[in-house]
């Protein structure tokens, strides 16, 4: 297995009648089989649960038989763990081999309802089994509740989720139902370089366990981050510099080492890419094409070594005496999937100020964004919530959750 990455820019020409420049750099990064891929890393999978009192009937029932398809398809080499929380946490399952599925299986079935909620608790033990089982695997927790983190603390949770790189963990969250914070879990799984999911029904529970557990097959490579090396006339933008804006969108915090900056990505996934989305700056560039940085990833390879490092890709622009654009369709989609994304969350923060006015035009330019961008179900949730506070309509917790995903990702 080997990084794959596709350099593209908004536009890789610049006009040479100017001394200053603006451009989006847009790196698509994958992992791809080569000569020394095999069959796929093993798994090391661990569930948190919220078994407090509102998850009483078919809630609990459907999120149990979601967990229990998911350890079906569980090989002897992977490794699984499940923790459960109310206003407590307790391991179901220690972290172990996935060989002795009846007895896993009748843990998982003893969940009853019951207490209140501590999310921080069970990811604290989450974490805790899944390091047991991290070395030579793909480690990934997911996070589900339903409910707001009453018996924790939520500065606790973002705190352990800021140390999952650390541990090489990555992390998905799902609400269910509609009184969780969405906030909060999008925060947990933005550290851990995983996605949002919203289960709205009880019966859409087992689709998306199965399209998390999907996306967790595919990873060929773990730990990766994107080191970026810039020359003395490029600058990165001050504010916002770096969002993922593929396979879901997240604002992306770099840190400067040394003349490089490390941007933290997570796993690498085999038939999708992670785009990342960077706003440069260029002053003083000669005619020609100049090389205005350079990109290199580093990575771990379950089985074969931690911190490897890719070849270095230089990052080329070339300065025109007479100016032609040349601008790249898929850079131009990943520019309008980061807009829809930042119009959807200044349209948030207007809301909770109380401007309705401003909150409903910026949610319809974003349902615009996501026109030109083809994605028409994001369009409609977007101009449905809209028109509702045109309208003087209030926005149900369904709708504010909707539009948050709507905004993060692609709808399929």
């Amino acid at each position: 297995m080997k990084v794959g990455l596709e350099i593209l820019w908004s536009d890789a020409h610049l006009d040479g009648k100017q001394t200053n420049h603006q451009r989006q750099l847009c790196l698509g990064i994958s992992a791809i089989k080569d000569q020394t891929s095999s069959t796929s890393m093993p798994l090391n999978l661990c569930l948190v649960l919220d078994h407090s009192g509102s998850m009483a009937g078919d809630p609990l029932e459907t999120v149990k038989q979601a967990a229990l398809s998911l350890v079906q398809q569980l090989r002897p080499l992977d490794r699984i763990s499940v923790i459960a929380f109310d206003h407590q946490a307790k391991v179901i399952v220690p972290n172990q081999l996935a060989t002795d599925l009846p007895s896993i299986t009748r843990k998982i079935q003893s969940l009853r309802s019951e207490g209140g909620t501590s999310i921080d608790e069970g990811l604290k033990l989450g974490m805790a089994e899944t390091a047991k089982g991290k070395q030579a695997t793909v480690s990934q927790i997911f996070l589900l509740t339903d409910g707001e983190n009453e018996h924790g603390d939520n500065q606790r949770c973002l705190k352990l989720a800021s140390l999952a790189p650390e541990y090489k963990i990555s992390l998905q969250t799902l609400g269910f139902g509609d009184k969780w914070n969405q906030d909060i879990l999008e925060k947990i799984a933005d550290a851990g370089a995983g996605s949002l999911r919203y289960i709205e029904y009880p019966e859409q529970a087992a689709q998306e366990f199965s399209a998390l557990f999907n996306r967790l097959q595919s990873v060929g490579l773990t730990n990766a981050s994107l080191l970026l090396t810039l020359s003395p006339q490029t600058r990165l933008a001050e504010l916002k510099p770096i969002a993922q804006v593929a396979p879901d969108t997240i604002e992306l915090s770099p840190q400067l080492e040394g003349a490089s900056y490390r941007i933290y990505l997570g796993d690498l996934m085999q038939g999708q890419e992670r785009l990342i989305l960077s706003n440069l700056y260029f002053s003083n560039l000669p005619s020609g094409e100049q090389t205005v940085g350079q990109v290199q990833i580093s990575y771990d390879h379950p089985g074969y070594g931690e911190n490897l490092l890719s070849p270095v890709f230089p990052l080329v622009l070339n300065v025109q005496s007479t100016y032609q654009a040349a601008p790249a369709p898929k850079a131009q989609q990943a520019i309008l999937a980061l807009g829809k994304y930042r119009q959807t969350q200044m349209a948030e923060i207007k809301l909770q100020q109380g401007d309705r006015t401003s909150a409903a035009t910026l949610l319809q330019s974003a349902a615009n964004t996501a026109l030109q961008m083809g994605d028409k179900k994001a369009a409609t949730v977007l101009q449905d919530n809209a028109t509702r506070l045109q309208t003087g309509e209030d926005l149900s917790d369904s709708d504010r959750k909707k539009t948050r995903i709507a905004s993060k990702t692609t709808l399929q």
